[in-house]
């Protein structure tokens, strides 16, 4: 009797799923992982770095950005508290971090054939 796991299907849109995470690995050819990997991590660093800017308009008071953004909200005839104000750039900073890393996250589900598993090429039994 062969103890051996069964060979993979390279050929299959997702890989198999990962018995404790429930992870599936999505293949793809090397140009569109390429393209994947490049704009998720530009995006996901685009992101991380607004995050950190809005939470620094957010957190200070004499901010260019947060003096900008009032300065545009009174042109337009909007008074703000700034309490308010400072939690809702805040929650918006978090959020796009969060979105950032979500990008990130999703992106490392994509592979390109013949790029295993670092779990799978353990020799750990």
């Amino acid at each position: 009797m062969d103890d051996s796991p069964p060979p993979s299907d390279e050929s299959s849109p997702t890989g198999p799923a990962d018995a404790t995470t429930g992870r599936r690995d999505v293949v793809v050819p090397i140009r569109l992982y390429k393209t994947i990997t490049v704009f998720s991590t530009l995006i996901a660093t685009a992101c991380i770095l607004g995050g950190f800017i809005l939470i620094d308009a957010a957190t200070l008071q004499v901010s260019v950005l947060r003096r900008l953004l009032l300065a545009g909200l009174e042109g337009v005839g909007l008074s703000v508290d700034q309490e308010l104000f400072s939690a809702v750039l805040a929650i918006g900073g978090l959020s796009l971090m969060a979105a950032g890393t979500g990008v990130f996250v999703l992106s490392s589900r994509f592979r390109a054939p013949g790029m295993g598993n670092a779990q799978e090429d353990s020799d750990e039994s």
